[in-house]
């Protein structure tokens, strides 16, 4: 809060905040050395704070103080927190908990892996193809890398290219082996195939 005639007071420290050193966050003004993480000290900025109750945090310390718990809450990829509880851990209501919490569990497993067992695979190398690495052509999804002429290996683009019987080729290498054979029908000019 500002003062009369004076500069507004840091929320950490108390002191005055002076013009040079000023952060803005929430309609406070911070000192720079002063907005960080009440909990890892981390450095903040104005994307990466969450306030609450008069300290400051930055996101992940924030969440995992007060955000939702639970499976399925976590920060990052991979993270479950549990419980660790004391001398009742074995009592009745802690085992159903925990049963609970591993059908969950299980059910979670089943339901990805239904959802990322069905992936299309690449006929040329038969391993699943993701979705950030697919090229659709002919009716099939190619990994990037499989999508080359089966007899010279030329990366293809995708309207620059046959397919006979499941494989793809480039235009040069479909006209000389399936393309018309006989006099005039060469590959390029002045071609003669006899």
């Amino acid at each position: 809060m500002a003062a009369i005639g004076g500069s507004p007071k840091c929320p950490v420290c108390k002191d005055r905040v002076y013009f040079a050193e000023e952060v803005k966050a929430s309609g406070r003004s911070y000192h720079k050395k002063c907005f960080r993480c009440s909990d890892c000290k981390k450095s903040l900025d104005s994307v990466t704070f969450a306030e609450h109750g008069d300290k400051i945090y930055c996101k992940n310390c924030h969440a995992k103080h007060f955000g939702t718990g639970g499976y399925g809450y976590g920060i990052g990829a991979g993270v479950l927190q549990t419980d660790h509880g004391g001398p009742s851990a074995t009592s009745q209501s802690s085992l159903a908990a925990k049963s609970n919490r591993t059908a969950s569990a299980q059910s979670a497993q089943s339901a990805v892996a239904s959802r990322f067992g069905n992936q299309p695979k690449c006929p040329r190398c038969s391993k699943t193809v993701y979705h950030a690495e697919k090229v659709a052509a002919v009716g099939k999804d190619w990994h990037r890398s499989c999508f080359t002429c089966k007899l010279c290996n030329k990366t293809l683009e995708v309207g620059k290219l046959s397919d006979r019987e499941g494989e793809i080729y480039c235009k040069g290498c479909y006209g000389k082996n399936f393309g018309p054979k006989g006099v005039g029908f060469g590959v390029g000019a002045g071609v003669l195939q006899t």
